[in-house]
């Protein structure tokens, strides 16, 4: 006589969304989460608002906190034309942020290319990366008002030394980023193409870099927000138009509603620029996060 042995009931899966597990990163989490933390957003956003109100009504004291009320006057003032007043200083608040973009855009795009190159020749020839990583160090720690009056002795005081100032600041973080990226490039999948027959350009575009790529990643999106950080020292100079030349000019009057306004601009602008960085990242790179 035979006896069954029944198995003991399998434990239930995990419940998973439509494309893999549910989870924060997710694209294809559940709605009610969204709409969790949108809803936290907009509450935090609330009280801090009611607290800056707050804050305002206590020091009634508007050169040292303007209300929010005020900001939103300067915003109303700065995007029109009003009494005659073309914004601040013949130009709208639109335009300052689109010039101050336009610079951040330029600069960024022109220190990431240079710290790509300059991280990928590192972590691949030992001897470069000797000599140049105190220098990508060096360069690093110091502030961007150091050598930006250096670049004015150099260029004078129109576009070029902005540009080369938002460059040179948004340089170091990619380099070492890609550098490091390289350096821990998987060495299974490198002695795997050099038995292939792979060259040492081949390995570094078709295995290294691809493998590199959220590191990568992650040094751009700090690069382009020390540009962004940088943009207000890159307009010190000869800055109208541009958001940090308002911001420096307004500051000049102790108009700190306007100083106020463009930190906001400048800020929600940076906000919706790593947001299409992540979006881009996630993008190119779907197997970040996943084992």
């Amino acid at each position: 006589m035979t006896t069954s042995v029944s198995s003991p009931p399998a434990a239930p899966a995990p419940e998973t969304s439509i494309g893999g597990p549910a989870r924060p990163g997710n694209p294809l989490a559940p709605r009610g989460g969204r709409r969790r933390r949108i809803l936290l957003r907009l509450l935090a956003l609330a009280v801090l608002s009611a607290l800056w109100e707050i804050a305002a009504r206590v020091t009634r004291n508007p050169t040292f906190i303007p209300s929010p009320g005020a900001v939103w006057h300067q915003l109303i003032q700065t995007s029109t034309v009003h009494d005659g007043l073309r914004g601040y200083s013949g130009h709208l608040l639109v335009e300052h942020l689109g010039i101050s973009l336009r610079r951040i855009l330029i600069g960024s795009a022109i220190g990431v290319g240079a710290g790509l190159i300059i991280g990928v020749v590192m972590g691949t020839v030992g001897w470069i990366r000797v000599v140049t990583e105190p220098v990508v160090t060096f360069v690093r720690a110091l502030p961007p008002l150091a050598y930006f009056s250096l670049f004015i002795i150099w260029f004078g005081i129109d576009e070029t030394p902005k540009l080369w100032l938002l460059a040179i600041a948004a340089m170091p973080p990619v380099a070492v980023a890609t550098a490091s990226a390289v350096q821990s490039a998987p060495t299974g999948l490198i002695e795997a193409a050099r038995a292939l027959g792979a060259g040492r350009w081949q390995v570094t575009r078709d295995v290294v870099l691809p493998s590199s790529l959220p590191e990568i990643f992650t040094g751009i999106r700090l690069a382009v927000g020390v540009a962004y950080s940088s943009v207000v020292a890159a307009e010190t100079i000869n800055g109208v138009p541009g958001i940090g030349g308002m911001v420096r000019d307004a500051q000049r009057y102790s108009q700190t509603d306007v100083v106020v306004l463009g930190l906001f601009a400048i800020g929600l602008s940076g906000l919706l620029i790593d947001a299409l960085l992540r979006t881009a990242e996630n993008r190119l790179i779907p197997w970040r996060g996943r084992a």
